[in-house]
């Protein structure tokens, strides 16, 4: 059983609620990093601010209309120098639809970037009590410090592995599903496959531009998501221990006045 109960409001705020499926936190972010992923690929940014639905809801957008739109490939096209191609390329009746949309992400992301916050900054000043430690029928999570290296590494290597190791298993799934269906839509371990044997121009076709393009964003969020949350998450366990220790331990200021011992 935990010690302390998030759902039970006995405070107003707290800093962070610690669950078999992760750690959920409130800590000060940059609004403009934030709004900048959330350009990067609509959703990351409410990723980062732990609204999963939201970033669920946006992110599964992007695909449907980006995909349906044609703009990856249309984005290919103009950098390569063919205006005319990206024209052809475009689908303005799913285009029109993309811009509001892409926009709002951005906007409600530093939005809701600048109120959590203000919200941060009076749950580390109430500094109430949560529960660090979660156990379930199939998972164990608990408050403690992890190698941001270590992250940074495993998500190198697979996007969703650097979640894994801190124990964000719902972004690790959703990461990791989702970098597979990039993977094999985009062609690109095929690619990698001609690559190897030297033949550049077999490898280049080989690929699918549209699909390739979401690549880098998939791989930068997994690598920065797993890193911030992993400096945070020990931020939060030294904080954490800090708290105990001043209330069950002893100031170093206490001193013991010793009195002469009696004779029987």
């Amino acid at each position: 059983m935990n010690s302390y109960r998030n759902v039970d409001n006995q405070h107003r705020r707290y800093q962070a609620y610690v669950s078999t499926l992760g750690t959920t936190q409130l800590h000060p972010r940059n609004p403009y990093v934030i709004a900048w992923w959330s350009a990067t690929f609509p959703g990351f940014g409410h990723f980062l601010l732990g609204k999963y639905l939201r970033g669920f809801a946006l992110f599964l957008w992007e695909i449907v209309v980006n995909v349906n739109s044609q703009i990856n490939l249309g984005m290919v096209d103009a950098f390569c120098g063919h205006i005319e191609a990206a024209k052809h390329d475009l689908h303005p009746r799913w285009l029109i639809m993309y811009f509001p949309v892409f926009f709002f992400a951005i906007w409600d992301s530093y939005r809701t970037t600048v109120d959590l916050n203000n919200v941060a900054l009076l749950a580390q000043r109430e500094n109430a009590p949560f529960n660090t430690f979660a156990i379930g029928s199939a998972e164990i999570n608990y408050l403690d410090k992890r190698n941001p290296v270590m992250s940074v590494l495993w998500s190198l290597m697979m996007p969703g592995l650097g979640q894994l190791h801190i124990h964000r298993v719902v972004m690790a799934f959703f990461l990791l599903i989702w970098t597979i269906v990039f993977f094999y839509e985009s062609h690109v371990l095929q690619a990698d496959q001609w690559l190897v044997l030297g033949q550049i121009s077999r490898a280049t076709q080989v690929l699918n531009k549209e699909w390739l393009l979401f690549i880098p964003s998939i791989l930068g969020f997994a690598i920065y998501d797993a890193y911030a949350n992993t400096v945070e998450n020990n931020k939060l366990y030294d904080s954490e221990q800090a708290n105990y220790l001043r209330k069950h331990y002893q100031q170093l200021r206490f001193t013991l006045i010793k009195g002469e011992r009696s004779e029987p």
